[in-house]
């Protein structure tokens, strides 16, 4: 009887429970259901610097495109199949998803914070508030440039709305580098150089306003540079702008992000070239046999010795054995290895340009290129002597290498820029030097190095429409389809 009472009490206690709202069914009793702006700032940068130094085939292949690196068992990226693997979905996930979702999200939590004391206690919180907002946009601005250098036009003024626009429109590349050219501009007077923004949830630059401020300048700078053939006119205008306003001009204002030395907060390069256990990739003979011709004192920094004693690259676009070739160095292995997002060394190249395009700058272009092949040498510990001699070199100097300025400068800025595999194809795209050729069993018949990612996958089965206009507006969807600034 005991058992009956017992069982007809927890019925009726059940019953009594029941109700007919079940949106109750939803909610996540133990995750969190909010958090803070600074979380979503710090996972936003993670993710943005992961995807920009990683060297995986699933996420990003620029090192490939670049020809710094090659593969060894599998030489399908390097053959120029981006495909099988949905590369150009995953960079575009990664980018929308995880870096300027993250990025909106912070921006509008924090803009929503509600600050209470003295009058001049809320005044100091609001500025805060304002640098944080601005260094998000300085962000959320280098993020989009990145998606507009790789496919072309993107969703910019519809995306991140998926309640209103959940197949956004694509926008014009041209319309959205001015737009962010504008806001980065908008963003550095946003900035004071007398209250503090993120401090230690940014790891990049530790909340340091002023280095927030030459970050925005020089990526302006970098825009500017890649318009400049489409629009000489506004591209001489906005390059001379962000010198005035101040660019990074010595390696300690480097935008890196701060890696840590054990999983899963390493670079993503000791991951897939340690940890991972495989050996999946070496030193393109492209990059190898250049610098071996020029005696390049970069070499020990950059590679090991091959087993027969010499720098030697692996076959470009071809499978390769590792053991019989030059391997990365080190260095590039170091779990705390930082990931650089703009840097000193690129200024330099991109300021020697800018003078050869016409803009009106201080230095010449010939001392730009002298500086910026140094800051490279001394961001990778060559010894003053050797930068001298190499410098002096016949081959080398501004006055006496072979060929035009693009010619020069493209293929020492393709040399400083290893390890930077987006940076090297972009300067690669507008400069067209060093002379880089397609591997004879290129993907699709291929017959020259792709210069765009296509469009990803998904987006064209589930924003067919958008990405139909897309596609019309930038003349197709091939690899080798020209980005607007890519003129030449």
């Amino acid at each position: 009887m005991k058992k009956i009472v017992l069982f007809i009490t927890f019925i009726s206690l059940a019953i009594s429970s029941c109700t007919d709202d079940i949106t109750g069914l939803n909610e996540l009793k133990k995750e969190a259901t909010s958090t803070k702006p600074e979380y979503l700032f710090t996972n936003a940068q993670k993710n943005l610097a992961d995807q920009m130094v990683s060297t995986s085939v699933n996420y990003n292949v620029f090192r490939l495109f670049a020809q710094h690196w090659t593969e060894t068992t599998y030489p399908d990226e390097s053959q120029y199949n981006i495909t099988t693997r949905s590369i150009p979905d995953n960079h575009f996930t990664v980018l929308y998803r995880d870096v300027l979702r993250d990025l909106k999200e912070s921006k509008t939590i924090l803009s929503a914070e509600v600050y209470v004391g003295t009058t001049a206690e809320k005044a100091a919180k609001e500025l805060v508030r304002k640098n944080k907002l601005a260094v998000i946009d300085i962000l959320t601005a280098y993020t989009y440039s990145i998606l507009v250098d790789t496919f072309g036009n993107v969703p910019y003024t519809q995306a991140l709305d998926l309640e209103n626009h959940p197949q956004p429109v694509y926008d014009d590349a041209k319309t959205i580098y001015k737009d962010l050219i504008s806001r980065l501009t908008s963003d550095v007077s946003n900035l004071s150089s007398s209250a503090e923004s993120f401090g230690s949830a940014d790891l990049v630059y530790g909340g340091d306003v002023v280095k927030w401020k030459k970050f925005a300048n020089t990526l302006r700078l970098r825009l500017a540079v890649n318009i400049y053939d489409a629009e000489p006119t506004y591209g001489k205008a906005q390059v001379e702008a962000a010198v005035t306003a101040g660019v990074i001009m010595n390696a300690s204002d480097n935008a890196n992000f701060k890696y840590l030395s054990t999983q899963p907060n390493t670079n993503p390069l000791y991951v897939d070239l340690v940890a991972s256990g495989r050996h999946d990739f070496v030193p393109a003979n492209t990059l190898v046999n250049k610098m071996n011709t020029l005696a390049d004192p970069r070499r020990e920094k950059y590679f090991t010795l091959a087993s027969n004693g010499t720098y030697k690259g692996g076959t470009y676009g071809t499978g390769n054995s590792y053991s019989s070739n030059s391997h990365v160095s080190a260095t590039i292995e170091d779990p705390t290895l930082p990931g650089t997002l703009l840097d000193y060394t690129e200024v330099e190249f991109l300021l020697a340009e800018a003078v050869e395009k016409g803009a009106t700058i201080s230095g010449t272009a010939e001392s730009h290129y002298n500086a910026g092949i140094t800051a490279s040498m001394q961001n990778w510990g060559v010894a003053a002597a050797d930068i001298t001699t190499y410098l002096a070199r016949t081959d080398v100097a501004y006055t006496t290498a072979t060929g035009t300025y693009k010619q020069k400068i493209g293929e020492q800025a393709w040399i400083a820029l290893y390890n930077r595999g987006f940076e090297a194809w972009t300067s690669y795209r507008r400069l067209d030097f060093p002379v880089l050729a397609a591997p004879a069993g290129a993907y699709n018949g291929l017959t020259s190095v792709p210069v765009r990612y296509s469009y990803p996958a998904k987006e064209q089965t589930l924003n067919t429409a958008n990405v139909t206009a897309a596609i019309t507006a930038i003349g197709g969807n091939n690899l080798t389809t020209k980005l607007f600034w890519d003129k030449f």
